[in-house]
């Protein structure tokens, strides 16, 4: 049992389920040279993640509270009173796709996430109260945390410039619950 609400991160600076970044103009200084031996890449987006960081918890609706006021333990049940979904929270400037970044955070992480999940009505958990505390819940979606490098490859094996990329990705729903 946990003895504080849900850490909830800063997200101020997030995109819920973003569309990639429209492809930049790029104008070489010098008109290309078609020849055999010029450089080629396969033009792809890139995303590797680096940093694996913590689940956090998004509520779903209310957080529902008990209080025993009684001298003995008592049983308490909360039930969720809405549906609601939750996706991928990502900052700007994500080259490709969310799915393909989904895809390697799971390869590296060993991981099974998901674009969106829903948390639904009428969920329901049983607990016991201690005497004289409060037992708090709130029903929702753990998020796993992400940080990575985003950029893109170009055909002529250029870069764009590689940007930071912090993702918030659905992993799991659940109650967290917590006492005090």
């Amino acid at each position: 049992m946990n003895t504080a609400p849900p850490e909830e991160p800063e997200e101020t600076d997030l995109v819920d389920n973003p569309d990639p970044e429209p492809e930049p103009t790029f104008k070489p200084e010098k008109p290309p040279v078609d020849t055999p031996n010029a450089e080629y890449c396969s033009p792809r987006n890139v995303y590797i993640p680096k940093t694996k960081g913590k689940q956090y918890h998004k509520g779903v609706g209310p957080t529902n509270s008990n209080y025993n006021g009684t001298s003995r333990t008592a049983r308490s049940t909360f039930v969720s009173e809405v549906t609601g979904e939750v996706g991928v929270s990502v900052t700007a400037g994500l080259s490709g796709s969310v799915s393909a970044m989904i895809a390697e955070i799971e390869a590296k992480y060993e991981v099974n996430l998901s674009a969106k999940l829903t948390a639904k009505l009428g969920n329901s958990i049983s607990v016991d109260t201690p005497a004289k505390k409060t037992t708090n819940a709130k029903y929702g979606v753990y998020r796993l945390k992400n940080t990575g490098t985003s950029y893109k490859i170009y055909s002529n094996c250029q870069t764009s410039a590689k940007k930071t990329i912090t993702s918030y990705t659905p992993i799991k729903v659940g109650w967290y619950l917590w006492e005090n």
